[in-house]
């Protein structure tokens, strides 16, 4: 018995050593990367850039404890996009790019070389060239830039609807200005969309993306470039697991509207919309939670004059589904203005059809030569050149009192204030006044000492605290 016993177990033993090595060489097969690499490395550049007055990108908390009320709010402030920490005077700033036409022309993000005094695009085989902004978008954060050569090598663009969750993709560029890094994850979600970021159906994946990375590309096994790396969640400013990537055929539409037009042309219909729960979907009728609901249609708008109505639920636009509400933005801003699409919604429970003639979303944030516009307000001496909010943003952001952040620099970017933001009220000497007017705010901003500490009450989303800053010469 023991014998019969000892027979089998040294027979497993043995079918265990010469099944073995098969055994692993079927299960493992990772992805080998070489050969991508050397083949498409060559076209992706480091990018500096030296700013007039730089923005510091470090952290605003050091040292704040995640159960501190303020944690949250002040993650929220964080820039999206690290780049370097504040040098002085003059910024310099990394971030990274690739080539997509052999006679200079590359792709970044808007981001980095926004307010850029000067740019310099450092090639894979070590040579540096001055380059220039043809167009930048900050609505999508895509920026074009050229370099006066010729011959260069280009990327291969690949399709980002073929891309699956779960396949494997690679970054190369610059971390911290390591050059030609590269760092590999998987495809972690499709169609992500990000707050106030609802013109992109973002690619989220895990591949390790730090400060420098942005704008450099993402690329599938095949060695194509199926997204631009342009965004992080991060509590630290670091790599925590989330990147996102703008879908490279997003980036190359924003590209040829630069380079035809200057500037990036994009539909609106003027509704405001929101989910469809399913306790919705049942109170109106739908036979599954789909669609976006309109809350609201504004007069005289695109919506209004094809008849839309408040309650309606959108399921199709220009023959494409939509499934969330924040689907909607997207499919409606790739449509052309002026162009006339049909449109599936909802009504008391039954379908209708309506056609509507698409307006141009107006927002001024694409612009030709140099970057970004800003505004041609000055800034005051805590940096801030502010708007009353338009009727439009007042309906929007159901705005009844503050002033709109059209530039934020000095003293106000430091404490990363940033355009966009809501100023509902100043505080001096611990008497808080609410802002009525941008008159009113700089007479009381104009008698400030240098030096002298205010502390302001910002809103951003649906964020609202109080944040300190000291003046300005």
């Amino acid at each position: 018995m023991i014998r019969s016993i000892l027979r089998h177990a040294a027979a497993w033993l043995f079918a265990s050593f010469v099944a073995g090595p098969a055994l692993a060489s079927s299960v493992v097969n990772l992805p080998d990367f070489t050969a991508l690499v050397e083949r498409q490395g060559i076209a992706v550049v480091n990018i500096s850039t030296t700013q007039a007055r730089g923005r510091s990108q470090q952290m605003p908390f050091p040292g704040l404890d995640e159960s501190d009320p303020m944690f949250d709010f002040f993650r929220k402030f964080i820039p999206k996009h690290p780049e370097t920490p504040r040098f002085g005077p003059n910024d310099q700033s990394l971030g990274s790019g690739f080539i997509v036409s052999a006679d200079g022309y590359i792709l970044t993000n808007a981001h980095v070389v926004d307010e850029a005094e000067e740019i310099v695009v450092r090639l894979a085989d070590k040579r540096e060239f001055r380059a220039r902004v043809i167009g930048a978008d900050a609505r999508s954060d895509v920026a074009l830039i050229k370099i006066e050569a010729s011959g260069l090598p280009r990327v291969t663009l690949g399709d980002p609807e073929k891309l699956k969750v779960g396949e494997w993709v690679v970054a190369i560029g610059s971390p911290f200005g390591f050059e030609q890094s590269v760092t590999a994850g998987i495809v972690s979600a499709k169609g992500r969309s990000l707050p106030d970021e609802n013109f992109v159906p973002f690619i989220q994946t895990d591949v390790a993306i730090n400060p420098g990375n942005s704008g450099g590309p993402l690329f599938n096994l095949k060695g194509e470039v199926v997204g631009m790396n342009s965004q992080i969640y991060s509590r630290t400013g670091g790599f925590m697991g989330l990147s996102f990537a703008i879908p490279i055929d997003v980036a190359m539409d924003v590209q040829q509207q630069l380079r035809t037009h200057g500037r990036v042309q994009r539909g609106r219909i003027g509704v405001a919309i929101q989910e469809v729960t399913r306790d919705l979907a049942e109170g109106f009728g739908l036979p599954r939670a789909a669609g976006a609901l309109v809350s609201a249609v504004e007069p005289d708008s695109p919506a209004g004059r094809a008849g839309m109505e408040q309650g309606d639920v959108i399921v199709r636009f220009d023959g494409k589904p939509v499934e969330n509400s924040s689907d909607l933005p997207r499919i409606v801003a790739a449509v052309r203005p002026g162009t006339r699409v049909p449109v599936q919604v909802y009504r008391s429970g039954e379908p209708r059809e309506l056609a509507v003639t698409v307006g141009e979303w107006q927002d001024g944030k694409s612009g030709r030569r140099g970057t970004i516009p800003k505004s041609q307000a000055t800034p005051n001496r805590l940096g801030l050149a502010l708007a009353p909010p338009t009727p439009a943003q007042r309906r929007e952001r159901g705005i009844e009192q503050g002033l709109v952040v059209e530039r934020a620099v000095g003293a106000a970017a430091r404490a990363e204030i940033r355009e966009g933001d809501l100023v509902l009220a100043l505080v001096i000497a611990g008497k808080q006044v609410p802002l009525k007017s941008v008159e009113e705010f700089n007479r009381q901003v104009a008698n400030l000492k240098e030096g002298q500490q205010v502390t302001l009450l910002v809103k951003r989303g649906d964020a609202t605290s109080y944040v300190s800053l000291r003046a300005d010469k």
